[in-house]
């Protein structure tokens, strides 16, 4: 079930909720903090949207392998969770312009033997990605040969490769920069191969999700997103996150 934070109901004289939904467990892009608090680039991105637009928002916590479904059963009206664009998800859903771009990369233990990325290097280990992504279609598609366990969340997949349940992971390289370079846990763990960059799957950059027949709130937020572009704002976020520019 999605959980509402701070709902706001509108009245009929109200101003109407433009309902915004992030995942929550994708840090630094989304995720709860310790105080029960929605945190992360997207979230301030989308705070940051809602203002220029001067749309009145709320945000809905939403498990992720139901996210687009649920956007098109009208429970929530845009999804602003790090969603590539792919091929397959702009069958489904319209896509604003980019907000941020990510490649995807392998990860693996330090010091592991492993001696490539290529589907032949890894058909005798065990290999992770998460459901429902860009990272899992992407597995399906070039490395169906390989053992490989889906996991429901990132932090589930985090944890299997610390605690050796699988030997290689595929994620998106700056959610998992985060927890490489901020975590305990991450220190354990390096980038393997080359970043990955394939538009087909992954698509062209993260892009915020809208049923098709919501016209006007996409030139609303495309036009807010041009905004905070142009202005202070996107590379202020930018920077309370990341040491490198995400555009």
């Amino acid at each position: 079930m999605a959980t509402v934070i701070d709902p706001a109901r509108s009245s009929a004289s109200e101003t109407p909720v433009t309902r915004i939904a992030v995942e929550g467990a994708f840090p630094p892009f989304n995720y709860i903090d310790s105080n029960n608090q929605l945190q992360g680039f997207d979230v301030d991105i989308a705070k940051a949207l809602c203002e220029t637009a001067k749309l009145k928002c709320e945000f809905v916590i939403q498990e992720w392998t139901s996210i687009i479904p649920d956007l098109l059963a009208n429970h929530y009206d845009a999804i602003v969770s790090s969603m590539s664009m792919s091929a397959e998800r702009r069958k489904q859903v319209t896509f604003t312009e980019k907000y941020y771009n990510s490649p995807s990369v392998f990860i693996m233990r330090k010091g592991s033997a492993i001696a490539g990325t290529q589907m032949e290097d890894l058909k005798q280990l065990r290999f992770g990605v998460t459901a429902a992504t860009s990272q899992e279609a992407y597995a399906k598609k070039f490395y169906a040969g390989v053992p490989t366990t889906v996991f429901h969340a990132s932090p589930d997949l985090y944890k299997a490769l610390v605690d050796g349940s699988v030997d290689i992971i595929l994620e998106d390289k700056l959610a998992v920069y985060d927890w490489l370079a901020n975590t305990k846990a991450g220190s354990c763990c390096e980038f393997k191969g080359p970043d990955i960059l394939n538009t087909e799957i992954f698509g062209d950059g993260a892009g915020i999700a809208l049923r098709p027949s919501d016209t006007q709130l996409l030139e609303k937020l495309n036009a807010a997103l041009k905004s905070i572009q142009a202005g202070d704002t996107y590379d202020t976020i930018n920077a309370k996150y990341f040491p490198f520019s995400i555009r």
